[in-house]
Order: structure tokens, then sequence, then C-alpha cells
């Protein structure tokens, strides 16, 4: 067998694969010989074809399979004998072979990229730090009474923040539209859920009042034919409720759980809850950093094959999230949807993989133990937690990736310049909400 290799455009490679015509044809020879013992054909008997007979009737078909099957047991031997690792299916095409009736061909694929990490000397990394303050608890257990809100009718003008119970009906010069009329709708005054001057308009409106208002939608509204059009809506308020929070009375705390029944100790395990996420959040914003920091030090080509793949995966999760939540996707999702995250993360799993083989990061038994039960803190029976994860390889090795994940961002950090970024609970927790 002869092999050369050319080398194409960033991490393509072009086997050039001779085999001899000895070779080629003593294949041929053996699977006609073998065909002959099987196949049956009128006059004569099983297994006494004559191969002559086989070779007249199939050898073109016999030889295309041979082609097929050389091609396919050769083309990982001659990578190997290249040093090239191919990620991917090759791309075959058949060309003249070196010698008459040999076979030649080309196989185009893409390797494996060379990992050669960067000098992460010099380079800064943003570390995110947060506390949570007694005002932060406040806010989360004022948002924990929004939840149990009461509705109170009221026989007063309505305003912000009260539910108002309504019939509408809105015309489009003169005419009422499709979909512009319904009943007994609730809407929340303030909430911003009609479309500009609906609302508003029903600002000090009683129980039992009827209204005119006078609004113009939108011009990108999602309905064409209304879409910036003026229109009059004639509305009836059937009811105004106000809202009732709830008090933090020992009723109002066992409803958490919290058997005690003191406000002091609702806000103990609000507090224990809030600087746990407060912390897993926090971890999860300096990796991503840290991540970051990785790519731009260590640019890398990615081959095509290993996005594809990794396209698939994170589609077919994506489908699987949806199913759980109760969700049927009507269509096929692409999988070219999840192409720049795909690479990204493959870009990272490379330089992860090679820091951790490079450095001997290994995650030690009392690292996953410790990692573990951390995670266990949070369930009624943290032990059961524990005995799942040390006794379930599967979760044990998820654990294992945490641990050695934690264990490169500190390897990390020992190289970089550290700039802590000090943010309030809810600029980490809700980064929406400040935009």
């Amino acid at each position: 067998m002869q092999v050369s290799v050319e080398s194409g455009e960033g991490l393509e490679r072009r086997l050039l694969v001779d085999l001899p015509a000895e070779r080629v044809e003593g294949e041929v020879d053996k699977k006609l010989a073998d065909l002959a013992k099987t196949i049956r054909l009128d006059g004569f008997r099983p297994g006494k074809v004559p191969v002559r007979v086989v070779k007249q009737r199939f050898g073109d078909q016999v030889r295309q399979e041979v082609y097929g099957d050389l091609i396919q047991s050769t083309f990982y031997e001659a990578a190997n004998e290249s040093k090239l690792v191919p990620v991917g299916d090759p791309s075959i095409e058949l060309r003249d072979a070196a010698e008459e009736g040999g076979l030649g061909y080309t196989a185009t694929f893409q390797v494996m990229p060379e990992v050669a990490l960067g000098d992460l000397s010099g380079k800064e990394v943003v570390k995110p730090v947060a506390e949570v303050t007694d005002a932060d608890v406040d806010e989360m257990i004022d948002k924990l009474r929004k939840q149990r809100t009461d509705w109170e009718d009221v026989d007063r003008g309505a305003q912000d923040g009260d539910t108002l119970h309504i019939d509408f009906k809105g015309f489009v010069d003169g005419e009422a539209f499709e979909g512009g009329s319904a009943e007994n709708v609730p809407l929340v005054l303030g909430s911003g859920s009609m479309i500009d001057g609906f609302e508003e308009g029903l600002i000090g409106a009683k129980a039992g009042e009827e209204r005119t208002v006078e609004v113009t939608f939108p011009e990108d509204y999602r309905a064409e034919n209304l879409a910036g059009k003026p229109a009059t809506f004639e509305i009836k308020v059937l009811r105004v409720a106000e809202p009732k929070l709830p008090e933090v009375d020992e009723e109002f705390v066992k409803e958490f759980g919290v058997e005690e029944g003191t406000e002091e100790a609702l806000r103990a395990e609000v507090r224990s809850n809030m600087e746990s996420e407060l912390e897993q959040r926090l971890k999860s914003l300096l990796k991503d950093n840290v991540m970051a920091v990785l790519r731009e030090v260590n640019p890398l080509d990615i081959p095509d094959a290993m996005v594809k793949q990794e396209s698939e995966r994170m589609k077919q999760q994506a489908l699987q999230e949806m199913q759980a939540r109760g969700q049927q996707s009507a269509m096929d999702l692409p999988a070219s949807i999840f192409e720049d995250q795909a690479r990204t993360r493959v870009h990272l799993g490379l330089l992860v993989g090679e820091i951790i083989e490079k450095n001997e990061l290994k995650a030690e038994e009392s690292d996953l133990r410790e990692t573990i039960e951390r995670l266990a803190q949070s369930y009624e029976d943290p032990q059961e937690v524990v005995d799942y994860y040390m006794d379930n390889p599967q979760q044990r090795s998820s654990i294992e990736n945490l641990v050695l994940e934690e264990k490169l961002v500190e390897w990390v950090l020992d190289q970089v310049k550290v700039d802590e970024d000090k943010r309030t609970f809810s600029d980490v927790m809700n980064p929406g909400d400040q935009a």
C-alpha cells in the first residue's frame, strides 16, 4: 500500500492511497469463490456453480463491493501510518491507481487540532462578588407574600396594582374586528399587558362603570391588519379588587416548611437558601469568565464534524427538555441553530482536556465526597443523596467532572490577575431586571 498526504485549508488533509493489483484481485477472487459456494443458478447444483460463470454474471458487482471493503479497511490503517487522527467520516473519491488493476482513492477529512496552550500571565479575570443583605431578605419575603396575594373587592376608583375584571369590544373604522372582544377578563392595571392607552384609560373606573377608550395599535403589532391603526374599545368594568398581602405570622411561616413558625426562623431559612443560590451563581459567572479568557488565549481551528455532532446532541437535549415540560414541538428543530454554542463547547472541551491532562489534575475521593455533601444539604435526607451519588457510577462521574472543572478554574486563577467586581444580590441573580 502506498500512502501520501496533502494538506488542505486549516485542518483538512487528503490521503492518497494506492493498493496494488495483487491485493485487489486476491480479494475479488476470494469473494467470487465464496459467492460460488452459496449462489443458486438455473442449470447448476447448489455449490457447484463454476467461478468463471459467477465472475461473468457478477464480476462488476463483486469488484465494487471489494472496493468498498478495501477502502473501509485501509483508510484508518493509512491514517495511522501517516500519524493522523481523523475526525468524522472521510469523503472518498476514486481515481486512477498507480498500478494497472489496482485501486486508487483520495480520502478528504479533517484532523484533530494540536492544542498548544498559550501563556495566561498578564491576563485578567473578573471575579464577581456579592453578599446577601437584610434588605435582600426583606425583598425576598415580600415576593413570597406577593405569591400568596388575596384579592378583595373595593368600592372605589381603580388604581395601579388593582385587578379589574372587564368585558370589552374593539372597533376599527367603526367595525368590530376579529379577536377584539372578550368577557370577564382579569387585568392588572400597570402590568403593561395591553396596548398603550388601554390600561391608562381605566384608571379611576369603578365596578359597574362603562368606558370608551381610544388607542392606536403599534406599527409592529403582530396582526398586520391592525398595525398602526386607531381603535376604539367599549369596556365594562365588572369588578375592582385590591391586593391583600398575608401577614408574616405562624401560619404563613409554616407554609414554607419552617416548623418553628417564627419570622426569625423564616428569615434564617430564606437567607440560607439565598446564600446557597448566590454562591452557585457566583461560581458559574466566574467559570464563564475563566473559560472566556482560555478561549481568547488559545484560539483553535475546530473540526466541523465535532461541531455537527455536538449540535445534534444539544438539539436532542433541547427536545427532551421540552418534552419533560409537557411541550410537544410541531417542527423538528434544526441542529444548525445550536452551531455557535456547540463550537464554543467543543473548543472549551479540547482546552479543558489538555489542561487537566498536562497538569495532572485529579478528583480525589475527599473532593468528591465534599462536593456531594454540599449538594445534598438542600435535600430532606442528605445521606440518601450522598449514597445515591457515591454508589451510582454515572452520577459519580458527573460529580468528578464538576470537581475537575472547579480545580481547573482554581488553576487558571493562579495564572492570571483577578479583579473583584462587587455587585448586589439582585445584580447577580436577576441581571435582566437591571438591564
